[in-house]
């Protein structure tokens, strides 16, 4: 009886429900497993992936480069650009008001004008300030004063950004010292070398003068070369005026005004005192041996304009002229007569 009752089939099904639960519950285990494991897996391949290779990084900045090497140069171009075309503005406004002075007096303004005791000049843009809409500027200047006179000093400080080129860099002042007696001297020092005993004296400070970009066209002839300065063939001259009618090549094709950097020598609007160093020269200049060449005279033109400058003519337009320009053309642009 009892081994009967061992095999009656609810035992079997007993047995088989027991086995069965087995599985599934191993199955179940083998599950809760495998999800942990991928689990950890996808946790530790997010781990690994938070950073960079070296390689990846090495490719990533070259990438870079190569992007910021073909951006950069482009940005540059645009402001070049932007500043030029500024700078021509700035030219234009000047040829306005010269040809407004020449309506209002029937002539330009002279290059500089000395006074009467011959130690100081003003410069031609001082005649034109009441058209560049610089009325209380001008109602400063006594030009019966000298030039460094204490009613000047607000006047000597005061830079003119109409004046400036904003593709040169420039301070807004400069000290004009006393021109030396000796052609050996260290003149961008500021100093004299003594003959004979070959010691060292500074040179004396003149005045302090605000910085322009922009000067009058003496013509092809050397302005600070003797004084009194010799009698130039172009736009403005010493003490004297030229009229419209003086251009007889024509106005659009004779250049009045152009532009210099201050690294070739520091120029002004305002004006000089005579015995200066170079003191003409701060407020004209001369076309000699071309535009932005690096051993040129100081009384040449240059700019920081890559290939030229720019230049305004007799009739009032503005125009880059190229460093590439023929030295005999540049000449015959710069004088009034053929």
């Amino acid at each position: 009886m009892d081994a009967a009752a061992d095999d009656s089939p609810l035992t079997v099904m007993d047995d088989q429900h027991s086995f069965k639960s087995l599985q599934h519950r191993k199955a179940f285990s083998r599950r809760r497993v495998l999800t942990r494991q991928s689990a950890l897996t996808r946790q530790s391949a997010l781990t690994r992936r938070s950073g960079l290779t070296i390689l990846e990084l090495l490719v990533s900045i070259a990438v870079i480069g190569v992007l910021a090497g073909l951006v950069l140069p482009a940005i540059g171009s645009v402001r070049e650009t932007s500043r030029r075309v500024q700078c021509t503005d700035h030219l234009r406004e000047l040829g306005l008001a010269l040809q407004n002075h020449h309506i209002t007096d029937n002539s330009l303004p002279s290059g500089w004008a000395t006074d009467s005791a011959g130690q100081s000049a003003y410069g031609w843009a001082v005649m034109i300030l009441p058209y560049l809409g610089q009325h209380g500027l001008a109602e400063c200047i006594e030009i019966e004063k000298p030039i460094n006179d204490d009613r000047h000093a607000l006047v000597r400080q005061t830079s003119l950004e109409m004046l400036l080129c904003p593709s040169d860099i420039t301070e807004p002042t400069f000290m004009l010292f006393q021109e030396s007696e000796h052609d050996h001297d260290d003149h961008s020092r500021h100093v004299e070398i003594s003959p004979g005993t070959d010691q060292i004296e500074p040179l004396a400070e003149l005045a302090e003068l605000p910085t322009a970009n922009y000067i009058g066209m003496f013509g092809t002839i050397e302005p600070d070369f003797e004084r009194p300065a010799p009698l130039g063939d172009g736009t403005f001259m010493e003490n004297r005026h030229t009229r419209y009618r003086d251009f007889q090549r024509g106005l659009s094709v004779t250049m009045v005004v152009g532009e210099r950097t201050m690294a070739q020598v520091p120029s002004t609007w305002l004006g000089i005192d005579m015995e200066g160093e170079d003191a003409v020269a701060r407020v004209v200049g001369a076309a000699l041996e071309g535009i932005n060449q690096p051993f040129a005279d100081e009384c040449d033109f240059s700019s920081r304009h890559p290939g030229g400058a720019n230049f305004l003519w007799g009739d009032g337009h503005v125009t880059f002229v190229t460093e590439h320009i023929d030295l005999r053309l540049y000449h015959e642009s710069a004088r009034l007569r053929r």
